[in-house]
């Protein structure tokens, strides 16, 4: 069942993606409705291991990203928000509960959660079908284990989570490279990273402890998504 108020300090593991998906596997054995969060530093690769992991485990498993929540960019700019999207306030978090709880408790035949384009910059509402017999959702996400400013019943709400564990220098050039690959210049990818990215990176990996495991992947994920 989800978690409370009380959360045990983190165990860690070093971990294959078949092993990640076999673990996941036991957590659905039950057959009842299970929600893995996957929360991580920018940079870390949440995207792409929640992408493996999820095809690895078929029809078994959806992915639904929380950055679906992003503020749309004109109201980023109408709060004076724009240039440092992707800090915690640049979401919608209620919303983003909301739709847990939801994908929790699901009595429709399908609900649609959002995802976000990152060529568009922009968040698309109803992109994902979540069909009611899909029996793990997983979710990814900077803030997953955040808690405050409404982001503190996302934990509660999740039955595992597993904190991506990379190092420091790996995720600072993974982002360079990100940022590079969607149109910013060297110096515009590093001063986003340096001025946004990492500092946001401090919160995230402020709240390490409340995952329930350390995850250090031992596959080279990097051939499947340059852009992590």
């Amino acid at each position: 069942m989800p978690h409370g108020e009380y959360f045990c300090e983190p165990t860690s593991l070093a971990a294959t993606v078949g092993e990640l998906a076999d673990r996941a596997r036991a957590m659905i054995a039950g057959g009842q409705r299970r929600l893995l969060g996957i929360p991580g530093s920018p940079g870390a690769g949440k995207s792409t291991l929640s992408e493996v992991l999820v095809a690895a485990l078929g029809k078994q498993a959806v992915l639904v990203g929380m950055d679906g929540f992003h503020l749309a960019n004109d109201e980023l700019l109408r709060l004076g928000r724009m240039d440092r999207k992707g800090a915690p306030d640049t979401f919608d978090a209620d919303g983003y509960v909301a739709l847990l709880k939801r994908l929790r408790h699901q009595q429709s035949p399908v609900i649609h959660a959002p995802v976000f384009d990152r060529v568009l910059e922009e968040p698309i509402g109803g992109a994902v079908p979540v069909h009611r017999d899909v029996p793990l959702v997983v979710t990814e996400g900077n803030y997953l284990l955040m808690g405050s400013g409404g982001w503190e019943d996302v934990r509660p709400a999740l039955d595992e989570v597993w904190f991506l564990d990379v190092p420091h220098r790996v995720r600072e050039d993974r982002l360079i490279g990100r940022h590079q690959a969607f149109g910013k210049t060297f110096a515009q990818a590093r001063e986003w990273t340096h001025e946004v990215d990492l500092r946001n990176a401090d919160l995230v990996e402020a709240m390490r402890s409340r995952a329930d495991v350390l995850v250090d992947v031992l596959d080279d994920l990097s051939a499947e998504d340059s852009t992590w």
